[in-house]
């Protein structure tokens, strides 16, 4: 598959996305992944941060809320399109650039002090490229974080193949929170190109995206061979407020959903 047809694709998902999105639907990242992601970066006023693989720009406004000086970065226009808009709603200061996160030519060495990408990198098939992108345009002893799915649970079928994923107890419906009996994980290792489909109910349009299967050694080496060190490791947990109102979260203080990993440019 060729990049235009990955970007393709979620032009297409742009609408239910957005909305999915800035309705608070996606309690995964609510109240869990950004939570944790933010926790690790504490004070960040006046610190300049690139936001890569932003999206419609949810996360850079939360960045700008807490005062930093945000540039956004997608492949997508349409997304970008959104962002701006906003941008025009509420008036943060945030740039946004329509780009690929493994060629940021249009900014300098040394031009932040943070790189985040949000649950954005394990859809990004020139990973190694985008992570060396991310070191150059570091100033020294800045940090690069990013969360992903976590690899080691997120296989659950390889085509049309259910491979992994939780056991529910006999008689039970599929996804029936409180009776999952364990998870069934295999096929960690190796590289691959997965079709996910997005067919939650909660989206108002079902869409289907791309995403590339990856060791925690691929991501480790990829962040060695371009100069980072890892400097500190997460596996988010649910908030409270979020177990209290989506039960469905409870399955994650079993096993974690997903993993973020901060480096700095040494």
């Amino acid at each position: 598959m060729k990049k235009d047809s990955v970007q393709k694709q979620w032009d297409t998902a742009v609408e239910p996305w957005v909305d999915f999105v800035r309705t608070r639907k996606d309690y995964f990242r609510d109240e869990m992944n950004n939570p944790a992601m933010l926790e690790l970066f504490g004070d960040i006023r006046g610190k300049r941060i690139l936001d890569l693989g932003c999206g419609e720009g949810d996360n850079s406004r939360i960045m700008a809320r807490n005062g930093a000086k945000v540039t956004g970065v997608d492949f997508s226009k349409k997304m970008i399109d959104f962002a701006i808009q906003q941008e025009k709603n509420e008036g943060f200061g945030i740039d946004y650039y329509v780009l690929n996160a493994s060629n940021l030519h249009t900014f300098k060495e040394n031009a932040f002090d943070i790189v985040i990408c949000f649950m954005a990198l394990q859809d990004i098939e020139d990973y190694q490229d985008a992570i060396k992108e991310a070191y150059r345009v570091l100033r020294k002893c800045g940090r690069f974080a990013f969360s992903i799915p976590h690899p080691c649970f997120e296989v659950r079928s390889i085509g049309d193949k259910v491979v992994g994923g939780w056991e529910y107890s006999k008689g039970t419906k599929y996804k029936s929170t409180g009776k999952a009996i364990y998870y069934k994980v295999d096929k960690y290792f190796g590289t691959r190109r997965d079709i996910v489909p997005w067919n939650m109910e909660r989206l108002t349009k079902h869409f289907k995206t791309t995403s590339f299967h990856r060791t925690l050694t691929d991501y480790a080496d990829a962040l060695y061979n371009a100069g980072f060190m890892i400097s500190r490791l997460k596996e988010p947990m649910p908030t409270k407020r979020g177990l209290a109102k989506y039960p469905k979260l409870k399955l994650c203080l079993r096993i974690p959903h997903s993993i973020v990993i901060e480096a700095m440019k040494c």
